[in-house]
């Protein structure tokens, strides 16, 4: 390999180790009025997220999903009630914000609580009357969110335009190239909005201490003004 081709192998180590694959495990516990658990990451507007989750079994339990972003307004993207097995939903970024995957875990109607009156712990009967071990209900979920060119799904893409191996590869490479060249021009937009917020501000200190200064001026003479005037009065001074 010449030394041309050089820097193209550097870029390509770079991109393959530069990407990033959310797979995630936990549990969630169930309850009657449940606390969302959610799962956060970054998005830029128009990336494509794909949300696979594999629900465990759960009886009794019902395991909603909701997709929202972190902007002022809650924007929902996908709500889902009763999700069970492996499920795959795909949405679209729509705001530069973070995007939460969260999930609630309800007991169903046929499932009360009764208290342990010694250790005061909230326990579940189910409504055939069989006692429940100790531990509270939950369900494992295994969660994996692919964002932006690790979303495509690059073999139906080679099966539908009749690409080999290697132009598969490079695709792929181009597509993620492309997602960093999108994430310079963002991080480069965002320095630009930095340094225009911090010329304004310097600006604005800048005023603020030329009008500090010249109230406390106004102030000494008026003060200087007042007091001769006074001294007049009082006949201790011409």
């Amino acid at each position: 390999m010449g030394v041309r081709g050089l820097p193209l192998l550097l870029v390509a180590l770079f991109v393959c180790l530069s990407q990033t694959v959310l797979a995630i495990k936990f549990n969630v516990t169930a309850a009657r009025y449940p606390p969302a658990k959610c799962i956060w990451n970054a998005a830029h507007p128009g990336a494509l997220v794909i949300i696979t989750a594999n629900v465990g079994p759960g009886e009794g339990q019902r395991l909603d999903i909701e997709v929202v972003d972190s902007s002022e307004h809650k924007n929902v993207y996908l709500s889902k009630k009763g999700i069970s097995g492996e499920k795959r939903f795909a949405i679209t970024a729509h705001a530069e914000e973070d995007i939460g995957v969260c999930f609630r875990n309800y007991l169903e109607s046929g499932t009360w609580y009764f208290v342990n009156r010694a250790s005061g712990q909230r326990l579940t009967r189910s409504s055939l009357g069989a006692p429940n071990d100790s531990k509270p209900k939950s369900r494992v979920v295994d969660l994996d969110i692919d964002i932006g060119a690790d979303a495509v799904d690059y073999n139906a893409i080679a099966n539908q335009e009749s690409l080999s191996a290697l132009e598969t590869e490079m695709r792929k490479l181009e597509g993620i190239v492309k997602e960093i060249v999108d994430e310079m021009e963002y991080l480069k937009s965002r320095e630009e909005r930095f340094q225009l917020t911090n010329v304004s501000t310097q600006s604005r200190v800048k005023n603020f201490a030329w009008f500090t200064i010249l109230s406390l001026i106004g102030l000494g003479v008026w003060q200087i003004f007042h007091l001769r005037a006074f001294f007049k009065r009082k006949y201790l001074i011409d």
